[in-house]
């Protein structure tokens, strides 16, 4: 059995944007697993396995079989979001709990004049807008309702599965879809942009791809139910859903190969299964590629916010655009901080520092979950001060309504 210090505890790491949060996982404990720094836990997890009954051993799924460094993460990133993921590593992994329920502060950029499936700039195109008078005084103006406590409305793409049964069925029967669509109350305590790209002088396009008519049919049905929902309407909730079932009918009917572009709504994990395990999920844009518009094209804003647990930011951005009038989506998205742990921070490793090698991240890793057991055990909770953020030591958060995830692949489209 190997002998020396057990390296165990919390720290976080810089996920690049186009990984996922489990291939980050992954790649760390590629990492780990034949490193000096971890042996002595790797061992110690050896020499409890030896101690196990053959019941216990039988009742090990294969996957959890290979003895490995034990990691897991304190609240996912799409592969679209780069920034702060926490990490717990060993019985670290126990204190995972607390990160899910503290506040996080993050980056996006906003580009304005056309909505997505998605509600980012990875889905298909649903409508466009008209965006030649949009200037920042009115997208200031309209961020003042997102400020403080409200109820937000998830992408409803990434959850069209509503009353245990997928959107795209009701459509395909015609059928009224959910009154109700769930909301959660929510709240920003910081939200302010940072930045404001007049057109032709950023790179933040839309996707090239339009959704089919019958994906913008069930789309647009969806929105309006929600719009109606939001508005209290009820029974016009009700009323809109059932028009445009009988739309949707019509057109099924007259061209069966809509159904299709119908199937198409499933494609958060048709899309993942195209681009691979984990890595690379989010294409590159080619240099040479004309715009996806004519003219200088959109304007388009960096806004940062610090928000609840539970907040959807790509719902903001959505919102945001259909407050203006223009549509709008998310283009990128950065978690800065959550709860102590800050980019750039001591308690926040670089991507980048693992592919140095164990002489590199060796020490740094080790530094931090030295932090960590010192007594930085302690979810921080951020007060605001002046219109910033200032974190202050609290008690621990008990986990109500999510837990962390186990490694495997999550789909492109979750919470962020």
């Amino acid at each position: 059995m190997a002998t020396g210090k057990i390296l165990e505890g919390v720290f976080a790491i810089n996920k690049p944007i186009g990984l996922s949060s489990a291939q980050v996982i992954r790649d760390c404990q590629n990492f780990f697993d034949p490193s000096v720094k971890f042996a002595p836990l790797l061992a110690q997890e050896r020499a409890m396995r030896e101690q196990e009954s053959k019941f216990q051993r039988n009742r090990r799924r294969e996957s959890k079989k290979k003895i490995q460094t034990k990691i897991g993460h304190g609240g996912t990133l799409d592969p679209l979001a780069g920034g702060v993921l926490i990490l717990g590593v060993g019985k670290g992994t126990k204190s995972l709990q607390q990160f899910l329920l503290c506040t996080k502060t993050y980056e996006t950029v906003v580009v304005f004049g056309a909505s997505t499936d998605t509600y980012d700039r990875l889905g298909k195109i649903i409508k466009k807008g008209d965006y030649s008078n949009l200037t920042r005084d009115a997208v200031e103006k309209a961020l003042e309702p997102f400020r403080g406590k409200y109820r937000q409305m998830p992408p409803l793409y990434s959850s069209l599965k509503m009353n245990g049964k997928p959107l795209y069925e009701y459509a395909r029967e015609g059928k009224p879809i959910p009154r109700e669509i769930e909301t959660r109350e929510v709240e920003v305590s910081e939200l302010e942009m940072v930045e404001w790209y007049e057109p032709g002088t950023h790179k933040h396009y839309w996707p090239d791809e339009e959704a089919g008519q019958a994906e913008k049919n069930v789309a647009q049905s969806v929105w309006r139910v929600a719009k109606a929902q939001e508005d209290g309407g009820g029974e016009s909730a009700a009323k809109a859903a059932e028009e445009e079932s009988k739309a949707l009918e019509d057109f099924t009917s007259k061209k069966r190969a809509a159904e299709e572009a119908i199937d198409g709504l499933v494609s958060d994990e048709m899309r993942a299964s195209k681009r691979g395990r984990g890595s690379d999920l989010v294409p590159v844009r080619p240099d040479d590629m004309p715009a996806p518009w004519e003219g200088k094209g959109p304007p388009a804003a960096k806004i940062r916010m610090t928000v609840t647990s539970g907040f959807y930011v790509r719902s903001l951005c959505h919102d945001l655009g259909e407050k203006l009038g223009c549509g709008a989506m998310m283009a990128e998205l950065v978690r800065s901080r959550q709860g102590q742990f800050t980019l750039g921070g001591a308690n926040c490793l670089e991507y980048n520092d693992l592919l140095k090698g164990e002489e590199v991240w060796g020490p740094k890793v080790e530094s931090m979950l030295d932090k960590w057991n010192a007594g930085s055990s302690v979810v921080a909770a951020p007060t605001v001060e002046n219109g910033g953020v200032k974190a202050e030591p609290s008690s621990e958060v008990k986990v109500e309504d999510e837990l962390p995830l186990p490694v495997k692949e999550e789909p492109i489209a979750a919470s962020a």
